[in-house]
């Protein structure tokens, strides 16, 4: 069956539908990762897009139930080169189209991914429209779907994607760490665990005085979707956990909320990091990183107060903020995802860090 990807520019890119018929419309973002497209499907940081795989071959070991990192596909679309019709591989329980088709995602395979990633290099992410229903539609209508594309927006992308409820894991580990969840990717909960951690999960709408009752070890800030300045109840919420000395760990979206409730400023990138080959070098050394990130925005590194804390680590492509070390509170944050799965484990040691600095906040208050 034809489908066709209609930017908000205007474009036209002429494929084959993938997954369910139908129409969807969501920001058109690349993805450069090998490996990991049921991890980035399941991943709720894609709220609201529609995710461009880079990599020309999609799907070719399968998918499985084991690997997603929530309990559904939380992007609006899937543009591929080429989806593997034929996986090949132990742990393979059903193709990429079936799984697709399984979870109501609208997609498309064999356009030119390489042109379509160049037009969103040069021009920016954009609002864009998949659909197998276009030649249908007469003039009015196809004015009706452009007018959608150029007026959609992600909005209260935390509060959709937020567990609804507390949940407990590994009662009886420790330390105690509270997980607030923008949005979490599983392999979050399971790096801490494997830790031995007693681990809640907590919703994003989680008060400091709820938060206080439970008195954990650690505070744990989860990845997610959105713009973190449309956050501002949680922003401020926040800024109390942190004020009460609680050491904290943030990461992606936890990272720009934090450094949101310390005073500084957050921008939009023009395309984004989102991929498992992003180079971060650690502030005031020679040591960079290879990581997996997946962020439209990022924070104004200059922006923050010196007076609150200072700027880790940086991306060695553009320069842009990767990670925070905090001054006014026991609290580091990373744009970067160290719990990456499909992706480089060079950086999961900071989750070690997170635990030392938990023992040690421990041990200072029994001295």
């Amino acid at each position: 069956m034809k489908a066709i990807l209609l930017l908000a520019n205007g474009q036209i890119f002429e494929g084959e539908s993938l997954g369910l018929p139908g129409t969807t419309i969501g920001e058109v973002v690349f993805a450069t990762g090998m490996v990991g497209f049921e991890e980035t499907l399941t991943d709720p940081s894609y709220y609201g897009q529609i995710i461009t795989q880079t990599y020309p071959l999609i799907g070719n070991y399968g998918m499985n139930s084991q690997d997603k990192e929530s309990g559904r596909v939380w992007a609006r679309g899937y543009i591929v080169r080429e989806a593997c019709a034929a996986p090949s591989n132990f742990r393979c329980e059903m193709t990429l189209d079936a799984f697709l088709k399984d979870n109501g995602v609208v997609g498309i395979q064999g356009l030119d991914t390489r042109r379509l990633t160049r037009v969103l290099r040069e021009s920016g992410v954009m609002n864009g429209a998949i659909t197998t229903e276009y030649d249908k539609m007469d003039e009015a209508a196809r004015a009706d779907l452009m007018a959608r594309i150029q007026g959609y927006a992600v909005t209260d992308a935390v509060v959709s994607v937020t567990c609804e409820e507390r949940t407990e894991h590994n009662i009886g580990g420790a330390p105690h760490v509270a997980l607030l969840d923008f949005g979490c990717k599983a392999n979050i909960l399971r790096c801490l665990v494997k830790r031995g951690c007693h681990v809640t999960v907590l919703p994003s709408t989680t008060t400091p005085e709820e938060l206080a009752a439970l008195a954990p070890d650690g505070l744990m800030l989860s990845n997610g979707p959105g713009d973190p300045a449309e956050n501002v109840d949680l922003i401020a919420r926040l800024r109390v956990m942190l004020d009460s000395g609680i050491p904290t760990f943030g990461i992606c979206l936890g990272h720009q909320l934090t450094a949101l409730a310390a005073g500084a400023a957050t921008t939009k990138l023009k395309y984004g990091h989102r991929g498992a080959n992003q180079p971060v070098t650690q502030v005031g050394t020679h040591r960079t990183y290879i990581t997996s990130q997946n962020h439209g925005y990022a924070v104004v590194g200059e922006s923050l107060p010196a007076e609150v804390g200072a700027v880790s680590h940086v991306n060695a492509n553009d320069g842009t903020c990767e990670g925070v070390q905090y001054s006014q509170w026991n609290c580091f944050t990373v744009q970067f995802h160290p719990e990456a799965c499909g992706g480089p484990h060079d950086t999961e040691f900071l989750f070690d860090t997170f635990i030392q600095r938990i023992n040690e906040s421990k041990e200072d208050r029994h001295a």
